[in-house]
């Protein structure tokens, strides 16, 4: 039997693949029967997807997929059961980003505690190690960044910003598999790290901009280059 946490992105997936021209799905009882779980099973993990405006249950119709208002919390998902995403929507994610943790770098300063400190430290000294056995730092640098948005003391602040980590854990194993991108990238984050420890916010939102910068850059390459960045001028 399925396990529970695996039926949400799985179902998702499932019904983005199985959709009919105009966005209907397969059934409860077919969706239950395809899984192989309970039709009440099924009708929660809707009632989720419904929450997150990925499908609408219409009364005696059916459920459609409504992929035109997706919520981050959905893109998440949907990177997890690896679902395509639209190329745009992966671009202003991006953006968005970047934006709250150029804030959080801001606030970090004003925030940051020494239990912070140490943790950083120690995500720093796993990095080094990291690098010294020629392997990517795609899960340092997401604690790294995450333990910022941390430091802000703001529990949703930190929700929003782990949901874009979440999007992009497929990735980022590829984005950091270049030895001279990890290597640079850890740079950065030592001087970062710095800038937090003297709590001088605008020096911490320069370097996080800065830093930010090149991440940017790779998925507006990834999903078009030129022609998304024009859009965006």
């Amino acid at each position: 039997m399925m396990k529970e946490n695996s039926l949400l992105a799985d179902l998702a997936a499932y019904l983005f693949s199985n959709s009919s021209g105009n966005g209907r799905t397969p059934s409860e009882r077919e969706l239950a029967e395809h899984f192989g779980v309970s039709r009440g099973q099924i009708r929660e993990a809707l009632a989720i997807l419904e929450a997150m405006r990925i499908v609408e249950r219409r009364a005696k119709s059916g459920i459609y997929l409504t992929t035109t208002e997706v919520s981050v919390d959905a893109m998440a998902l949907f990177a997890r059961a690896g679902v395509p995403l639209d190329p745009i929507l992966i671009y202003e994610t991006v953006e968005l980003r970047k934006i709250h943790e150029i804030r959080a770098a801001e606030l970090a300063c004003l925030r940051a505690t020494e239990e912070n400190y140490q943790r950083l430290r120690e995500i720093l000294t796993a990095s080094e190690k990291r690098l010294a056995a020629g392997e990517g730092l795609a899960r340092e640098d997401r604690d790294f960044h995450l333990e910022i948005v941390r430091a802000t003391k703001n529990s949703v602040f930190y929700r929003v910003c782990s949901v874009y980590y979440m999007m992009g854990e497929q990735r980022l194993p590829i984005y950091f598999s270049e030895s001279a991108r990890s290597r640079r990238s850890h740079e950065e984050h030592i001087r970062i790290y710095e800038a937090l420890l003297a709590r001088d916010g605008n020096l911490a939102q320069a370097l996080m901009n800065a830093h930010l910068q090149g991440a940017e850059s790779y998925w507006k390459g990834l999903i078009g280059g030129a022609a998304t960045a024009a859009a965006y001028a």
